[in-house]
């Protein structure tokens, strides 16, 4: 658990306090408790620091952004004091996280003002970014991108309904790219034109196509906020919440083409944009424009909640115990998780069932590790949840669905095995160039190797999804292996499948393998 500072306040709803130190800005927002997960804003302070202003040429914090981020932490550690906060947690994101005194600048909040700082990494940003999301808008049935943009990086969310997909992390911050191509009139002709093409290789670089269309951008962030403020103030909506507000990508690429010719004194009188985001607005723009080509989407919707409303949501759900893992098994969780993918549960159950037969026969002659059968259950019962996705190249959508859906009953590295192993149930075999399977160790690489083998064995052993077959065991010897299957009558469809899954199974284990059916109560029969 985060170090956290904590005040006591009896007699009243819990009050809770978030900091978000980013590399523009830090916000302090103070909320109390409603009935439910919800929560009501008491305060929402918010100071420009520009902490992350020198990183792209020195990769350190300046020694000014420091001063003028200490004291504004001041300011809003005593004003969430006098607010009665019960918790106050504060996190930094990518300036803090990429400089390298990022650690000192911690050392020194914490000496000066007894307040811990939790540096999270791109990835738990985006996820708090999402969570948000999921809370507050219905993405049923819809593929969505959320894109969350700030003052050093910008993170990009792919999901499905309400699950991740793919969490892309990139280094396209507002503050980042106006150090690096200007902030003023100079992005009215060739540095414009060099920062579009920069942006464009770097998503090339870290992010990939998705297979099924995107519906809809979700534009987390001040960056988008700024956006919707400039045209809802065109159309004279300046008094409407920018809250759901949708924006086309021809009004956004209008907007821009206009800010970009002006100079930032101009821009600084412009109807909804906030002074202080003159000299950023341009590449914060151009990069939701860049993102919004790369991934074919044509409309966006704000939503001004994004990093802070994931934290407080989740302080909230963790003070009140709805995040805590309940008091059930791991196949509960996982039914639960592969439920809301669609996945055939009987097919599923039966295949985990058959693989996890074959593991302990295997265990026998070959000393596997016992306790790998409880990654092989979950890849088993899991492997088809990419179908939420699409079906051609389910197997792929189920690697990512897998990695990112933080099952409490499992570590990280455990579930990147299980994913691994999922992705492999079908299609190509683990290969060294593939840049999931390349990142593991070699011992890691050897067990995807080795489930993955038996589980596109079991998944044949039931290709017809109808639990036809009720048993399988392993006899014979090393080299010389056969598997005998149970069944009421003779499993034509799946011994066909299951024969021309073996190649794998093979080739790991070094060994010919028979598969033969025997009715159940038998101890013989033909070999077909």
């Amino acid at each position: 658990m985060p170090d956290q500072q904590t005040y006591l306040t009896p007699d009243m709803a819990p009050r809770l306090g978030a900091i978000d130190i980013g590399s523009n800005s830090i916000r302090l927002v103070i909320a109390e408790a409603q009935l439910g997960d919800r929560y009501r804003v008491l305060d929402d302070e918010r100071e420009s620091t520009r902490l992350g202003r020198a990183l792209a040429t020195s990769d350190k914090l300046d020694e000014a952004s420091i001063q003028a981020s200490l004291a504004a932490l001041r300011r809003f550690k005593s004003i969430a004091e006098g607010a009665g906060v019960q918790t106050l947690r504060a996190i930094a994101t990518c300036a803090v996280r990429e400089a390298t005194n990022g650690p000192e600048f911690c050392q020194r909040v914490k000496q000066q003002l007894d307040l811990s700082i939790e540096v999270i990494s791109a990835q738990k940003e985006a996820r708090l970014a999402f969570h948000s999301a999921r809370r507050r808008l219905n993405l049923a049935g819809k593929n969505t991108l959320l894109v969350d943009i700030g003052g050093g990086s910008t993170e990009i969310v792919l999901a499905s309904g309400e699950l991740i997909e793919a969490i892309y992390a990139t280094r396209l911050g507002a503050v980042r790219l106006s150090e690096k191509f200007g902030s003023g009139q100079s992005l009215a002709g060739e540095d414009y034109d060099r920062m579009q093409r920069w942006i464009d290789r770097k998503l090339k670089k870290t992010t990939e196509k998705p297979v099924a269309p995107i519906h809809l951008l979700i534009g987390s962030g001040g960056t988008f906020s700024a956006l919707a403020n400039m045209v809802m103030a065109s159309k004279g909506q300046s008094q409407l919440p920018v809250a759901g507000c949708q924006i086309s990508r021809a009004e956004l690429r209008h907007l821009l083409d206009r800010l970009r010719k002006m100079s930032l004194k101009q821009r600084r009188e412009v109807a909804g944009l906030n002074p202080d985001r003159a000299d950023i607005i341009v590449p914060g723009l151009a990069t939701i424009d860049r993102i919004m080509r790369r991934f074919k989407v044509n409309l966006l919707q704000v939503h001004p909640y994004g990093v802070r409303d994931g934290l407080l949501l989740s302080m909230f759900e963790q003070l009140q115990g709805t995040n805590q893992a309940e008091a059930v098994d791991d196949t509960t969780q996982i039914e639960r998780f592969t439920a809301a993918c669609g996945v055939d549960l009987d097919h599923s159950r039966h295949v985990a069932k058959l693989a996890c037969q074959i593991h302990a026969g295997m265990c026998e002659l070959y000393k596997l590790d016992k306790r790998d059968q409880r990654l092989l259950d979950a890849a088993a019962r899991m492997q088809d949840v990419g179908y939420l996705i699409n079906y051609e190249g389910h197997h792929k959508h189920s690697y990512h669905l897998i990695l990112h859906c933080r099952l409490a009953g499992f570590l990280p590295e455990e579930l990147r095995l299980i994913a691994n192993v999922a992705r492999y149930h079908r299609g190509a075999e683990p290969k060294k160039k593939h840049d999931h399977f390349r990142c593991l160790s070699d011992l890691e690489q050897q067990q995807v190797l080795t489930l993955a083998a038996i589980l596109r064995l079991a998944g044949g052993l039931d290709r017809s999804h109808d639990q036809t077959i009720r048993s399988v065991e392993v006899r014979g010897k090393k080299k010389q292996l056969e598997l005998v299957v149970t069944a009421n009558e003779y499993p034509e469809v799946h011994l066909w499948a299951a024969r021309r899954r073996a190649g794998l199974f093979e080739k790991v284990f070094d060994a010919e393998v028979t598969i033969r059916w025997e009715e159940p109560g038998t101890t013989a029969s033909p070999t077909h």
